[in-house]
Parts: structure tokens; C-alpha cells; sequence
């Protein structure tokens, strides 16, 4: 089986759709949360993920967030995103669904652990093999004999906002393909300005481009 593992879209619908046109062969689609916020379309973002026929939706600290209403956290970047983007979210009945965790053929799937940002050298003890997401960092290493990845980011890469971050893992090979696809971030900068975001959160993301 084909599985497509994506996280962090954060409300950035021309990646998700990117992405989803670009491994539409896949048989099962497993999101590891954080579908909202950030970017223009929470709720677009949504109903396109409820829409694949064979899809895990999985919880993330964003959707924690919308359904209770309540930002927890101190950045005050963060904080702007959420008082301009959750007004206008009306989707909760459906990310109130989503899973906390899920498992398939001996790996976790989750949004993060401990609830932690996790990379490549983070020191984490892990007793199952593992799918993750939260920092927005790809990677893949063993760790106390176990394989843990990190999937990465499909809608705010955190280096290069133009840089789309996804896995493909074969089930029956145990085949796991990092992925990353350059993708213009332009129709995102311009439906955030049409928009009205505040100035703090587009210069955020406008900071996120690899200059060249």
C-alpha cells in the first residue's frame, strides 16, 4: 500500500492541493495535524482532506488551539496568526473528529512527542517506530532500534517557505521516501495581503524565502 504522510499544512491550500495532485495514486492519506492556522485557508484546507476517500486525520496542537479557542502559547507571532485566522475558522465540528494518535503495521503515527519540537538532533528516547511532525524539520534516523521521521512540512517550511516537505512509505516494503518539491509561495503572499493579515505575521513568512 501506498501511504502519503503529510503534516503542518497550516491553512496553505495550493500546497495541500500541490501535493495531493502529485501523489494521487496514493491508497491511503495520513495527516499528522496542524491543518489549520497560519495561512488563508483553515477551512478550505479542511473539507479538502475530508473529501480523499481514505484518509487518518490526526490532531495537532493548531487544531487544540481552534477547538478550545484558547492560543496557550507566549510568540507573540504565533498569537497574531491565531487572532486573525480563528475568527474566521468554522470548521470545529469537523477537526473535533480527528484522531490523537493512530497505529498501522507496527509504526505510531502522532503530530509530535512529549510535545516537543523534535529534529534531526534532538535526544529522545522513542519503544515503537514512529511518524511525526510539529517542527516542520524532515528527517529519518534510528533511534534505540527503532526508525523515527519526521515528516516535515507541506505549508510553512520553516527555512524556505517555497519548499513543500512530504513522505511516501510503502507498507509492505517498509520503504520510506523523504520528499521535497519547490513550490511558489506567491499565491499564498497574495491571498494573505487581500486578506488583511497584519504586518507581523506577513513579514514572518516573507522572511522564510532562500534568497538567490
Amino acid at each position: 500500500m501506498k501511504v502519503l504522510i503529510i503534516s503542518d499544512i497550516h491553512g496553505n491550500l495550493p500546497a495541500l492541493e500541490y501535493v495531493l495532485t502529485a501523489e494521487k495514486d496514493a491508497d491511503l492519506v495520513v495527516s499528522l495535524g496542524d491543518v489549520v492556522n497560519y495561512g488563508p485557508w483553515s477551512n478550505e484546507c479542511v473539507d479538502l482532506l475530508e473529501t480523499l476517500p481514505n484518509k487518518i486525520l490526526i490532531k495537532g496542537n493548531h487544531e487544540d488551539a481552534f477547538i478550545s479557542g484558547i492560543y496557550p502559547g507566549e510568540n507573540l507571532v504565533v498569537k497574531s496568526f491565531f487572532n486573525f485566522c480563528y475568527p474566521k475558522f468554522d470548521r470545529k465540528s469537523q477537526i473535533e473528529n480527528y484522531l490523537k494518535n493512530w497505529e498501522m503495521n507496527n509504526f505510531f503515527f502522532t503530530h509530535t512527542l512529549n510535545n516537543e519540537y523534535i529534529f534531526s538532533d534532538t535526544e529522545i528516547t522513542i519503544n515503537a517506530n514512529t511518524f511525526i511532525g510539529h517542527s516542520h524539520s524532515m528527517f529519518i534516523k534510528e533511534n534505540m532500534g527503532y526508525t523515527l521521521v519526521n515528516v516535515g512540512s507541506v505549508g510553512q517550511n520553516r527555512k524556505n517557505i517555497n519548499q513543500i516537505n512530504y513522505v511516501v512509505w510503502d507498507s509492505e516494503t517498509n520503504k520510506i521516501d523523504l520528499i521535497s518539491k519547490e513550490f511558489n509561495a506567491v499565491k499564498l503572499f497574495n491571498e494573505m495581503r487581500i486578506k488583511g493579515y497584519p504586518e507581523i505575521c506577513m513579514n514572518y513568512l516573507l522572511s522564510k524565502q532562500i534568497k538567490v
